[in-house]
């Protein structure tokens, strides 16, 4: 069988690697070096388009070889066949030791990546969760700490106080949400005063309707519903602004200025929260006994003046006090974990979209969790 690349072969160098395939095997010659990788790679991809896998291969010719030239003829036939052919050739030890080293190194397959226990990862997982919650809660609780210290200096300085940006936040946080939240408690008041009618009208006893109402809303959905809505309107609102001043270098600017941010951008803020959301609970309190009101005078047949006198003969203002009472802290919780998640933004605007809906998230989650607590304290109390 005449040879393929015998043409090329003439244009080499006396010195330079060859490969020869003929009908009694292949038989590799010359130096296959670094310096003749180039004409060596293209002279095996044109043998390589021909089966020499089950060929003999002669390495005896071999002049100098290096590391690439070793590749090269592993690449050609394998490295297998290349560690039997050096074994059985004459070449120096130097060399087989070389070629063979380079053939061992690329037959290694990789290895496969360990097992591992379902239940080990599964702890491992969740001891990085709970690293993360450590984590933000000792963030959390120096942030509050910070705020409460800029917030005591301040009060006693009425030369420091920011009304202009207080009046501004309480504008934004509690004018312009409270149509929201009373249409929401009102909406919500109506769906409580109509399933309640649902289940009690089975036993008789639709008129205490009125006392679901009233109870539920005093003590937990008035304060609940406004938080929440506040928590995903103005806590969002919080870290998105703050967010995009870090991103522009804004606060680097006001530090530069001799600046305090938390002065200057978190305790005006957190005062507005502190006010507004007492001022959207009552609200929500309002709007939501008078959406049961409506559902038992068109329902039950109950009118608003029998309604009325309901609540005042059976309804404490300890419930009230209880619900009005939890505003203020479930707003700084919401104003602080805003604000904070504002500066943890680092500088671009996919920062601030994730930082934005942590912060939702975080609010959210607080405030359920310390309404929870609050209401298993004040049940137990006796509240």
């Amino acid at each position: 069988m005449a040879t393929s690349p015998r043409q090329s072969s003439r244009s080499h160098q006396p010195s330079a690697g060859n490969a020869e395939l003929s009908d009694s095997g292949l038989t590799c010659s010359g130096d296959w070096i670094l310096s003749n990788y180039t004409e060596l790679a293209r002279l095996v991809e044109t043998i390589q388009t021909r089966d020499v896998t089950s060929v003999p291969l002669d390495v005896s010719h071999l002049g100098r070889v290096d590391t690439a030239g070793a590749s090269l003829l592993v690449k050609l036939v394998g490295p297998l066949a290349l560690i039997e052919s050096v074994e059985s050739s004459n070449l120096a030890t130097e060399q087989q030791a070389l070629i063979a080293t380079v053939a061992s190194a690329m037959k290694a397959e990789p290895r496969p990546a360990p097992r591992t226990n379902p239940l080990l990862a599964f702890l491992a997982s969740t001891g990085e969760k709970v690293t993360d919650v450590s984590r933000l809660v000792w963030l959390l609780a120096g942030f509050i700490g910070q705020t409460l210290a800029a917030l005591f200096y301040i009060l006693p300085r009425p030369t420091r106080w920011r009304i202009t940006s207080f009046v501004a936040a309480v504008h934004d946080t509690g004018l312009n949400a409270l149509p929201i939240v009373a249409l929401l408690t009102f909406l919500v008041g109506s769906v409580v005063a109509f399933l309640g009618a649902t289940v009690l009208q089975d036993f008789g006893a639709t008129i205490y309707t009125v006392n679901l109402v009233a109870f539920s809303f005093l003590r937990e959905f008035g304060v609940l519903l406004a938080a929440i809505l506040l928590a995903g309107r103005t806590a969002s609102s919080f870290t998105a602004h703050i967010g995009a001043m870090k991103v522009n270098e804004e606060l680097d600017a006001i530090r530069t200025l001799g600046l305090n941010p938390v002065e200057l951008l978190v305790v005006p803020r957190v005062l507005a929260m502190m006010v507004s959301l007492p001022v959207l609970t009552f609200v929500g309190m309002i709007s939501g006994m008078i959406g049961g009101a409506v559902v038992c005078a068109i329902t039950l047949d109950i009118p608003p003046s029998q309604y009325l006198a309901i609540v005042e003969r059976d309804i404490g203002l300890t419930h009230f006090l209880v619900g009005i009472g939890k505003a203020p802290v479930f707003a700084f919780l919401i104003a602080v974990i805003g604000c904070l998640e504002g500066f943890k933004v680092a500088g671009s605007a996919q920062s601030v979209g994730e930082h934005t809906t942590s912060s939702v998230v975080q609010s959210i989650f607080m405030v359920i969790l310390l309404d929870s607590i609050a209401a298993l304290f004040f049940m137990e109390m006796g509240w």
